[in-house]
């Protein structure tokens, strides 16, 4: 293993210092990722704490790239993305690969909301609902880069009043640190002048075997601490419910394959789902001390564990990538090669009073805390 740190001490030097742009270790050149975007600079932002790399850019708060020692040591890019920042733009792709998602991640029902009395109507870009804040999201925007050193990256968002018709200026921030125990910090921060909704995540599709070109993801073994689930219409809608996972293919308490139940369509949340793609109430309470869920790939032996401070998880296992998109290294991502796990509020909570609240209102700062943690395993 000397050579992979040395290595990789090199390349933290060289993001320390900034004095010298190479390659990256998982092969991305950082000129490919220097553009502007409605008139705002892109970039690309590269940690390394001498075990692992992570790389950023600044367009849609985006993880482009993770490397990680899987367990014979060589290093694996285990999320799912782009070599260049211009491929992800809306005009060349519609994904939302390792954003940052705002302002309100999932769906809200028919793009409506009501604070106060007064009721909004939102953009609705997903069969009638409002997706992922919209067609014109976060996850589509420059942030602007406030901070940055070899171990971590805070970026900022200004969302003006009627930022895809939602009320109210917000200024967030996503912070993406790399500790030197290999976990992926990401804090999520925001404040408003009038009251509104929101709700954060990234949206990181994970192929733990470092070969989303062979490997699908239903080889993949998952946990999910969670005894309850909100099902959802064939809309991807939820009903408001909150259903026990009990005998049915959506418990995951004891890990087990993704794919063993994930095409049994007689359960008709599957068939709603075209698979897994449902939010899970966690019972770690909101304790992100307590492990929330995790993936383990036994071909390459890396495991991803997730930790938060969210009541809930979005779990969905790529069942609409279709080979459409051609990513890094020229790999076209075919169906179920990225399994994504949302930290998050409970999809349309703006519409479900009796679910946890997502109103932020001026003087208060909007929080959110999650881990993508990478155990050592070899």
């Amino acid at each position: 293993m000397k050579k992979l740190f040395t290595i990789l001490g090199l390349a933290a030097v060289v993001a320390c210092t900034g004095t010298k742009e190479e390659i990256t270790l998982s092969g991305l050149d950082p000129k490919a990722f220097q553009a502007e975007y409605d008139g705002q600079k892109t970039a690309l932002y590269t940690l390394t704490n001498g075990n692992m790399e992570v790389c950023i850019t600044n367009f849609g708060g985006r993880i482009v790239s993770i490397m990680v020692p899987d367990k014979n040591g060589e290093l694996k890019d285990v999320v799912l993305g782009f070599d260049n920042v211009q491929a992800y733009f809306p005009q060349n792709n519609l994904t939302d690969f390792g954003a940052s998602i705002g302002r309100y991640a999932n769906r809200i029902n028919q793009g409506r909301i009501c604070i106060d009395g007064t009721e909004y109507q939102l953009p609705q870009n997903n069969f009638g609902h409002c997706l992922h804040g919209g067609p014109n999201g976060w996850q589509y925007q420059v942030y602007e880069c406030v901070e940055a050193d070899c171990s971590h990256v805070k970026l900022m968002r200004v969302s003006p009043d009627g930022d895809e018709n939602f009320p109210g200026k917000v200024v967030a921030y996503t912070t993406y640190t790399l500790t030197q125990d290999n976990k992926i910090d990401i804090r999520y921060e925001a404040t408003t002048d009038a009251p509104t909704v929101i709700n954060m995540t990234n949206h990181s599709y994970f192929n733990l075997s470092g070969n989303p070109a062979e490997h699908s993801i239903c080889d993949d073994i998952l946990y999910i601490n969670a005894s309850n689930y909100t099902p959802v219409d064939d809309t991807f809608m939820t009903s408001g419910e909150i259903l026990p996972v009990d005998g049915t293919p959506m418990d995951f308490r004891m890990p087990h394959f993704i794919g063993a139940e994930i095409d049994n369509f007689d359960f008709v949340q599957l068939k709603n789902g075209n698979g897994f793609d449902h939010n899970w109430c966690l019972d770690s309470n909101c304790d992100d001390s307590v492990l929330a869920a995790s993936v383990f790939c036994p071909e390459s032996g890396i495991t991803l564990e997730v930790y938060t401070d969210e009541p809930g998880i979005q779990v969905y296992t790529g069942n609409f990538l279709d080979g459409s998109a051609c990513g890094k290294k020229g790999v076209n991502y075919a169906f179920r090669t990225g399994i994504c796990l949302e930290t998050q509020h409970y999809p349309d909570s703006p519409n479900k009073a009796h679910w946890p609240t997502v109103v932020l209102r001026p003087g208060e700062t909007y929080t959110s805390h999650c881990v993508f943690a990478f155990p050592s395993n070899y």
